[in-house]
């Protein structure tokens, strides 16, 4: 069966799923936990952890009857370098707008 590999940026794109990214950071749950915190079906929280897994970004692993649910955030270095790429181009136009104002700006006589 072939593996479909989803973009980490499509799998952040949903609200849903970056607050399931966010409870499984802080602790490995099961599919119910999950759900639980959620006005949404199971199936349809099911489906959101799929994305996730396929993206990379959970690892499901099941001990016996139950499906447990864990965070891998290596996956979200992509979303960082990729937003680190944009901070670096404002902060410079930024610094460079600040210079400008800086000398553009009259002294004041006493």
């Amino acid at each position: 069966m072939n593996q479909i590999r989803r973009d980490v940026f499509q799998a952040i794109s949903d609200p849903t799923r970056r607050e399931i990214i966010h409870l499984l950071a802080r602790k490995t749950l099961n599919l119910n936990n999950v759900a639980d915190h959620f006005p949404i079906s199971r199936p349809a929280v099911a489906k959101h952890i799929r994305i996730l897994t396929e993206c990379g970004l959970v690892s499901v692993e099941t001990r016996g009857r139950e499906t447990f649910c864990q965070a891998d955030l290596k996956g979200l270095k992509e979303v960082s370098d990729w937003a680190n790429t944009y901070k670096k181009f404002w902060t410079e136009k930024l610094d460079a707008l600040e210079r400008y104002l800086d000398e553009d700006t009259p002294e004041e006589k006493p």
